[in-house]
């Protein structure tokens, strides 16, 4: 399995790869999952309710007791990221989900997969680190100032000390990008890798423990991202600093 996703064909000049198509299957299920929840919410809630309802009120609550009053804004984008992760990675999970192929000219006699894993592409992650890392930066602005949102990272009290720590804070900044996108990337791609060994080796017996592992990594990476996520996020728009 290489490590840039395959190319199945272009629309407007735009490259349609496998992870692009995963990408567009997950969001189909969360927009469903969306429908199917708004139009059936009721007093006495049914189980696709009552799931959602579970993942909601934990994520609310832990936000509230980190976050305390600012968890109102906050506890959507922490919910979001977590279920896109964990959606976009459980598929993924189902099998004979790459065993579906799709020939092009290009592709040879035994074409490509037609589905991957989205967040085993390096593009994907990356894109949800910038748009969490810039989410919680315009909130930061938004919520302590532009004022109290420079001298995070520039001032010249206790001079140079301060501004020795100022530059360290934006290196951790930047350093945001290589941890919150590589760390999804790396995990989901080398589980990937694993379990195409395991059905090479062997497809029926051998993979059904790393397919119950491979389940625990994919539920533990969308937690990490949205907890860092969250407590980035407060961090940021803390103004007791």
């Amino acid at each position: 399995m290489q490590i840039s996703p395959d190319l199945l064909f272009t629309i407007a000049g735009f490259p349609i790869t496998n992870t692009v198509v995963t990408t567009l299957i997950t969001d189909v299920i969360l927009i469903t999952l969306v429908l199917i929840v708004g139009k059936s919410v009721a007093l006495k809630p049914g189980k696709v309710q009552n799931i959602i309802e579970t993942i909601s009120d934990y994520f609310r609550e832990t936000t509230e007791s980190i976050a305390g009053e600012r968890a109102s804004f906050i506890y959507p984008w922490v919910l979001s990221f977590f279920l896109f992760i964990v959606i976009s990675n459980l598929v993924a999970q189902i099998p004979g989900f790459e065993s579906i192929r799709f020939h092009t000219s290009s592709s040879g006699h035994h074409g490509v997969a037609l589905f991957r894993a989205a967040t085993s592409d390096l593009n994907l992650t990356l894109a949800l680190a910038v748009t969490s890392v810039l989410a919680t930066h315009c909130l930061s602005v938004k919520h302590t100032g532009i004022k109290s949102y420079i001298t995070r990272f520039l001032t010249f009290k206790m001079f140079p000390i301060f501004l020795f720590v100022g530059i360290l804070e934006f290196v951790n900044e930047l350093a945001k990008f290589i941890s919150f996108s590589f760390r999804l990337f790396g995990n989901i791609f080398a589980g990937e890798k694993v379990m195409a060994t395991m059905y090479s080796l062997c497809p029926f017996g051998l993979p059904l423990p790393f397919i119950g592992l491979e389940l625990m990594v994919a539920l533990i990476q969308a937690i990490v991202f949205a907890m860092l996520t969250m407590a980035f996020m407060h961090i940021m728009t803390d103004k007791s600093h």
